[in-house]
């Protein structure tokens, strides 16, 4: 499925950029004041590497002792120490389908815009979004995917519940002819 809008239609021209010298203190304020979520890691027009909030969230503040040294402020941590290195990005002359399918099939929220070797914007869900609201469909179904493995409801046994025959609560319903049962009923039965 084409949508007819290119990546460079979208996509944001200006990104954020942080050098790899910057420290986390530096990184969170930019994201701050730019109110983004994610930064671009570069020198010029060459893309080094991406730095998002989980990325902080989950590498230095979820396992600091493997990003910290022992009695080192979180704050002298620099962005070439969190950021992504192997970095997923995508051609501006690509469609915007290409770049909501990688998103997909990589687990990525955001995409750096590269073309010829030169960094040239950054593509969101959120740009997505605001251009071709029923791809939201799409990234909803990998959402639910990954998320659903989360949830406490799956932690429920499910095979407790009401018995369709006598209406009593058991911790262990059994199905029969297509109806939920206990084991009493279905010994009845």
């Amino acid at each position: 499925m084409k949508t007819g809008y290119k990546v460079s239609d979208v996509m944001t021209h200006v990104p954020v950029i942080v050098g790899p010298e910057s420290t986390l203190a530096e990184c969170a304020a930019e994201m701050k004041n730019k109110k983004v979520g994610t930064l671009i890691v570069g020198e010029g027009k060459k893309l080094l590497g991406i730095l998002s909030e989980r990325d902080i969230v989950r590498k230095a503040i979820g396992d600091p002792d493997k990003f910290v040294k022992k009695g080192q402020d979180v704050t002298a941590v620099k962005a070439e120490d969190l950021m992504v290195k192997d970095i997923i990005t995508i051609d501006p002359t690509k469609d915007i389908f290409d770049a909501i399918q990688m998103m997909k099939d990589y687990d990525i929220r955001h995409l750096p815009v590269v073309h010829s070797g030169d960094l040239v914007g950054i593509l969101t869900m959120k740009d997505v979004l605001k251009i071709e609201p029923q791809l939201f469909e799409i990234l909803v179904e990998k959402i639910k995917l990954r998320e659903e493995a989360r949830k406490p409801i799956n932690k429920i046994n499910t095979s407790e519940g009401i018995c369709e025959l006598c209406g009593n609560y058991t911790e262990e319903l059994i199905e029969k002819d297509g109806s939920m049962v206990c084991k009493k009923c279905l010994s009845d039965v």
